[in-house]
């Protein structure tokens, strides 16, 4: 499965512990997530990626997110780790990403982030903060982006701002606080994961139904 054939919802676990993240992750891969990112500020971040590589790599993209090193990328490739969302777009972490296979999708808030991201081999752009790119902003630079080219909003993302964003042209989106927070418990996360899943399918089939 190539990394464009994945549901782009990333769920953020920022501050999950080793212990429960296999947990976390049966009740995100059984809401239909397919890509699951360890912050690289979480605790033991390389033990939790390695575990739910392990898990479940073969049918969900496993990876870190605030990876702003390239000795950060060859550490997550080594556990097993196929995917990396960086906060910023640096072109060496880019570069040193698709060398080692994994699914890039690096930071940016400009339009020369944006492009460089690509130039420099981004399989897709991450705008972080969202706070700082609203929709208008994300319509305006979508128009210089190529064709095809695939959007995700990350950064206080929820119900409440997710139609705003695929309306803007926004195809995916990252999942953090709205998700998960650390001490939360089974019940409230299965509930969130279910809920924004939900709402994701019906705004993505209510889009590709208009004409």
């Amino acid at each position: 499965m190539s990394g464009s054939s994945y549901l782009p919802l990333v769920a953020i676990l920022r501050g999950v512990q080793p212990h429960e993240c296999l947990s976390l992750g049966h009740i995100l891969v059984d809401a239909g997530y397919q890509m699951i990112e360890v912050p690289m500020n979480s605790p033991r971040p390389l033990e939790s990626i390695g575990l739910l590589a392990q898990e479940f790599g073969q049918d969900v993209l496993i990876g870190a997110g605030t990876v702003t090193s390239v000795e950060q990328v060859q550490a997550i490739r080594a556990v097993g780790g196929r995917l990396m969302v960086a906060p910023n777009t640096d072109a060496k972490v880019i570069r040193a990403s698709k060398q080692a296979g994994m699914y890039t999708m690096p930071g940016c808030i400009t339009p020369t982030e944006a492009l460089l991201a690509l130039e420099t081999g981004a399989d897709a752009l991450k705008f972080f903060p969202a706070g700082l790119t609203p929709p208008a902003v994300i319509t305006a630079i979508r128009t210089i982006l190529p064709a095809g080219t695939l959007v995700c909003a990350v950064g206080g993302i929820d119900g409440s701002n997710m139609a705003a964003y695929m309306m803007a042209g926004c195809g995916g989106f990252g999942l953090g606080g709205s998700l998960f927070q650390p001490g939360i418990s089974a019940e409230a996360f299965k509930r969130n994961a279910e809920t924004l899943m939900n709402c994701f399918i019906s705004l993505s089939q209510s889009q590709e139904s208009q004409p």
